[in-house]
C-alpha cells in the first residue's frame, strides 16, 4: 500500500469516527406516572381503615346464663308453667334487640333429677324454639354450679372480648347434692366475680341464705317470688336491665335492676 493510500484510509476512519460520535441517540422521555399510582397506597390505607371499622362495629357478646331449678316441687302451684312463659318472653325480647354494640347470648342450665345444659350458649336471635322445662326429680344444684363454672371459663364459648355476663339463679328448695365446694369454686372464679349475679327465691322453702351469697349486686338483693305473677315480674326486670345495657354507650356497665309493681287486677294464689 502506498503512503498516499494509507493516509487516505487513516483520514477516512477519523472522519467516520467523528461522524459516529456526532450522532445523538434519541432517548425516550420518562413515562409520566399513572395518576392512580400515587393514590394506590392511600386506597390500601382506606381499605384497611374500612376493615378496622368493620371489626370494631362487630357486636360483642353479652352472655346471660340462667340456672333454673326444675325439680319435682317446681311442678306445684303453677311454678314451672310461669317459669316457662317468663323464659320465652325474655328470650323473644332479647332476639328483637339491636345488635349494634352487643349481641345478647342465652344459656340455660337446669337442675331437676340431673343437671344439664338445656340450651347451649347461643345468640338470642338464633333461638328458633325454646323447649319447655319439665319438673322432675331432686335438686342437684352443686352439679349445676360445676356446669356454670365450666361454661364461664370456656374462652371459646365466652371470648375475652365479651361483655360482663349476667348470671341468674332461681330455686324453690334446698340442694340435694354436695353443693358447697362447687358453689365456692363458681363464686370465686374470676369471671363469676365480674359477672352481675341475680337470684330469686321461689316460695317459702327456698334456701335464702345460699341465694343471698350468690347475688352480688347490692342494689338487687334476692327477689322473693310468692306466686306465679312474681316470677314474671322478676324476669321482666332482668329483661329490662339487660336490654338497657345493650342500648347504652358502654354495655359493660350494669344498669338498675327494678322489678315492676304487680298488676292490681291480677289474682294469684301464693305458693304454699
Amino acid at each position: 500500500m502506498g503512503f498516499a493510500k494509507y493516509q487516505e484510509d487513516i483520514v477516512s476512519r477519523y472522519v467516520g469516527d467523528l461522524a459516529m460520535r456526532s450522532i445523538k441517540v434519541p432517548v425516550s422521555p420518562p413515562k409520566p406516572s399513572s395518576p392512580n399510582a400515587k393514590n394506590q397506597p392511600d386506597q390500601r390505607t382506606k381499605k384497611m381503615s374500612s376493615l378496622k371499622k368493620f371489626a370494631v362495629a362487630t357486636p360483642r357478646p353479652l352472655p346471660v346464663i340462667v340456672l333454673a331449678d326444675t325439680s319435682g316441687s317446681m311442678g306445684e302451684n303453677g311454678k314451672i308453667e310461669a317459669l316457662n312463659a317468663a323464659m320465652k318472653d325474655m328470650v323473644s325480647t332479647f332476639a328483637k334487640e339491636s345488635r349494634l354494640r352487643a349481641e345478647i347470648q342465652v344459656g340455660l342450665i337446669t337442675f331437676g333429677g340431673k343437671a344439664q345444659m338445656h340450651l347451649p350458649l347461643v345468640a338470642a336471635h338464633g333461638v328458633a324454639g325454646l323447649s319447655e322445662f319439665k319438673a322432675d326429680g331432686v335438686t342437684p344444684m352443686g352439679a349445676a354450679f360445676d356446669l356454670a363454672r365450666q361454661l364461664l371459663e370456656d374462652k371459646d364459648r365466652i371470648p375475652s372480648r365479651a361483655y360482663r355476663p349476667v348470671m341468674i339463679l332461681l330455686s324453690d328448695g334446698q340442694p340435694t347434692d354436695d353443693w358447697e365446694a362447687p358453689f365456692k369454686a363458681l363464686c370465686d372464679s374470676e369471671r363469676a366475680q365480674k359477672a352481675t349475679r341475680l337470684a330469686m327465691a321461689i316460695g317459702p322453702d327456698a334456701d335464702e341464705a345460699m341465694l343471698k351469697d350468690f347475688a352480688n349486686d347490692a342494689e338487687a338483693p334476692i327477689f322473693k317470688a310468692h306466686n306465679a305473677r312474681d316470677i314474671h315480674r322478676f324476669f321482666r326486670a332482668v329483661t329490662m336491665s339487660v336490654t338497657t345495657r345493650t342500648a347504652s354507650q358502654n354495655p359493660d356497665i350494669s344498669t338498675a335492676f327494678v322489678v315492676p309493681p304487680p298488676d292490681e287486677d291480677a289474682l294469684d294464689l301464693d305458693f304454699q
